[in-house]
Order: structure tokens, then C-alpha cells, then sequence
């Protein structure tokens, strides 16, 4: 077997199924999850329609880089949500079995690590996670808390997963200033989270620039994960190709998007997403994925091209969330810190001090009194520097339906009033 698999951490799922495995909630009570970031806004019945006419298709192999009508379907859609002035549909654009897949073989596809050495070099206690020997002197940079697939797949690479912060004192967004040269030096790719998983927080043109001016003196890739940027509440986040084209890189240089309908749609289980930008680096990422054998079914191709090309569904989904939002704050802000996010559908929430702050405790009590499934914080990140930035905080997913919204604030309530 793989020897690194032995490195890679048990999932915060798993994390949380141990914590509770012992608990039973309080049978006055049906089950509301709100710890799984799973949609549960029906998903358009015009998709739906497409694909169970498209059933007979299923008899034909698809080809790795997908149809072509959903590649210009995607690149219109590109040009006109992020204003490019053109995407090339053949070079610039590849259809993905969802972006969970695409990200883990995209970092096994563009990690070149070097076996000759361990990357002694590094200064752990700036940002490596001190429990872990670094495997290479290749790094993976990544935002902490973040999406465990950045970390997993880094290790399964043998590269150094290195974790920069999202902390209060920076407003739960990553100093990369304070990333030291020795890192950069070593980086091959970045990951960015676009708008947060989990704090809500979105980039800024500012804030683009200093990662692609890093990507230029570094020679690093810049990799944003944007699969929450549709469910934004005013102004719709800058995604990194719209940063590329706002300073002129039309050729998306070191630069790719990964972006999903499951939150968009609402469709996780159809499983299409796509990663578009430097046709240099699709070109061989389209080989690798060749040889992977991994390719989205037709009638998934079809359906999706329908979802791409319609913008109504999106703008109702969005409508769902901004009054859910707008619910938990009005009924729940005095009662717990709430800090409404630019973008996406999660609640970071600082444990209350009567949970002393410890956010397994929280959870705990959630689940046991008033049956409410969250997660803990410090599952989504790791412990660097004797620092766990996700320590003392809950992720709730606010993916359930209003009436059930309602239902889960009133037992918060109930909890925290005791």
C-alpha cells in the first residue's frame, strides 16, 4: 500500500461520528443536519427532465474532455459572470466529474516533487502542521481552516501541505505576507478557497494581485476553488480569471478555477464541474486525466449544459439563502456571535463562553439536547504552532429549508436560554 495514506487524517465527518458515537439526542426531537455542506434547495426540474431523456446515451463512452457544446457552454458562461473578453472553449476549458475529484488528481497531475531530499529547509513553525515530517521539498500552500481535499491530495502527491491562518485578528482571511520567502521558494501551488469554506469570506482585486505577483516571482500555480461563488447576497465575488483579465493576463498564465453545480444548482449528485484557465496547464492535465479514465457521462453533459445556460434558478436559490440569513440574524444575534459572510451558506460561530469555549462541547450539547447535527470547527483545521485556528468555533450549514431553519433557531434558543 501507499505509505503515505498511513499520513493522511480521518475526515471530520469521522471525527464527528466518533465524538458523538456515544451520545443520543433528545427523542422529542427529529434530526435537523446542519453540519454538511449538502444542499437541499430543489434543484431545477428542467435539468432533472434533460437528464432522464438523455438515459439511452449511457450506452456510449463519453470522451475525457466532454462535448463540446458544454465546453462553449461554459465558456460563455465564464465570459459573462467574471467579463472575459474570450474563452477558448477547446483549450481554456475542461469538464470535470465534480470539483471534489478534480481538485485531489489536479495536485497529482502538477506536483513535481523532487526524492531526493525532505524539505528540512522549511521552518515548520510558520506554518506546517508540526505533527507531520514534510515528504518533499515540493509545498502546497492552502488556507487553514480549509477543504481537507487540499491536504489529502498534497500528501498523496508527497508534497508539504503548508497552512496559512484565517484567524479574527485578520478578519478570517489568510495573510500571505507573512507566508516567509523560504516557502514561496518551494511552493509549486496555492490553493483559495473563493468565497471560504467556512468563513465566508471573499478576495478582493488587492488582494488577487498580491497572489499572481507572488505566482510571477515564484513560479507557482494559483488555484481557486470557487464553487461557492454564486451564492453571494449583494455583489457577486471576483473570481482569480477576472482578476487575470482585470490586469490584462488573457492567457489566465499559472492561473485555474474550479467551479461546480451542486451549490449553484443545487445538483451535488450529478457530479459536473469544471476547471478552466491556462491552456498550458490543461493540456497536460487533460492527459493525465486520460490515462485516469475518469469522464462525465453523456446524459450528466447534457443536463448540464441546460444548468449553465439558465440564470433564474440560481438568482431563487440565492433569494432562499439571503432569507435564511437574514432569519438567523434577526432571531439568534443576541444570543450568539453571528457574523454574517460575504458569501456562501455557512455561519463560522465562536462557541459560546458557557461551552467554555470548546467547540466538541458545543457540538455535543447541540446534537444531545435539541438534536441539531453541526461541526465542530477545529475538525476543519490544523493545530500549527500550538495553534488551532478553528478551535473554538462551530461551521453550521444553512442548507436546510426555512421552515426547518425556524425550527433549528427555536431549539438554539431553548439550549442557550437554560
Amino acid at each position: 500500500m501507499n505509505h503515505n495514506l498511513a499520513k493522511l487524517h480521518p475526515y471530520p465527518f469521522s471525527k464527528m461520528s466518533n465524538l458523538l458515537a456515544n451520545s443520543t439526542p433528545d427523542p422529542a426531537y427529529y434530526e435537523i443536519k446542519l453540519g454538511i455542506g449538502e444542499p437541499k434547495h430543489t434543484p431545477p426540474a428542467f435539468v432533472l427532465d434533460e437528464l432522464r431523456e438523455n438515459l439511452d446515451s449511457l450506452c456510449r463512452y463519453p470522451t475525457t474532455n466532454g462535448l463540446f457544446e458544454l465546453r462553449q457552454t461554459i465558456a460563455h458562461w465564464l465570459e459573462r459572470r467574471f467579463f472575459l473578453h474570450h474563452v477558448n472553449a477547446n483549450t481554456e476549458v475542461l469538464p470535470v466529474m465534480g470539483t471534489r475529484e478534480a481538485i485531489f488528481s489536479f495536485v497529482q497531475a502538477v506536483v513535481n516533487h523532487d526524492d531526493s531530499g525532505l524539505a528540512d529547509n522549511v521552518d515548520r513553525a510558520d506554518g506546517l502542521d508540526s505533527s507531520e515530517q514534510a515528504p518533499s521539498n515540493a509545498t502546497v500552500v492552502m488556507p487553514n481552516p480549509f477543504y481537507q481535499i487540499y491536504e489529502g491530495a498534497a500528501i498523496l502527491a508527497q508534497a508539504t501541505p503548508y497552512f496559512v491562518a484565517c484567524t479574527l485578528e485578520n478578519n478570517f482571511k489568510e495573510n500571505y505576507r507573512a507566508v516567509p520567502k523560504k516557502v514561496w521558494e518551494q511552493t509549486q501551488l496555492l490553493f483559495v478557497c473563493n468565497p471560504n469554506n467556512p468563513t465566508g469570506t471573499v478576495m478582493t482585486m488587492e488582494d488577487w494581485e498580491l497572489l499572481i505577483r507572488l505566482s510571477d516571482q515564484y513560479n507557482f500555480i494559483l488555484a481557486s476553488d470557487e464553487c461557492y461563488s454564486e451564492l453571494y447576497f449583494d455583489e457577486p465575488p471576483i473570481g482569480l480569471l477576472q482578476a487575470c483579465a482585470t490586469l490584462g493576463r488573457n492567457d489566465f498564465k499559472n492561473c485555474v478555477v474550479f467551479h461546480s453545480l451542486s451549490k449553484r444548482s443545487n445538483l451535488p449528485g450529478l457530479r459536473s464541474g469544471f476547471i478552466a484557465g491556462d491552456a498550458k496547464i490543461l493540456q497536460s492535465y487533460l492527459q493525465y486525466r486520460t490515462y485516469q479514465g475518469c469522464s462525465m457521462p453523456i446524459p450528466h453533459q447534457l443536463a448540464s449544459i441546460l444548468a449553465w445556460q439558465d440564470e433564474r434558478h440560481v438568482v431563487q436559490n440565492r433569494a432562499l439563502y439571503k432569507e435564511k440569513f437574514a432569519l438567523w440574524m434577526a432571531e439568534l444575534g443576541e444570543l450568539l456571535e453571528l457574523r454574517m459572510p460575504d458569501a456562501g451558506f455557512y455561519f463560522w460561530i465562536k462557541v459560546p463562553d458557557r461551552f467554555n469555549g470548546d467547540d466538541e462541547i458545543f457540538v455535543k450539547a447541540l446534537y444531545e439536547q435539541v438534536n441539531i447535527y453541526a461541526l465542530a470547527g477545529s475538525y476543519l483545521s490544523r493545530e500549527v504552532n500550538g495553534h488551532n485556528p478553528g478551535k473554538g468555533y462551530v461551521r453550521i450549514a444553512l442548507v436546510a429549508s426555512v421552515a426547518e431553519s425556524r425550527e433549528a433557531i427555536s431549539r438554539i434558543r431553548k439550549l442557550l436560554s437554560c
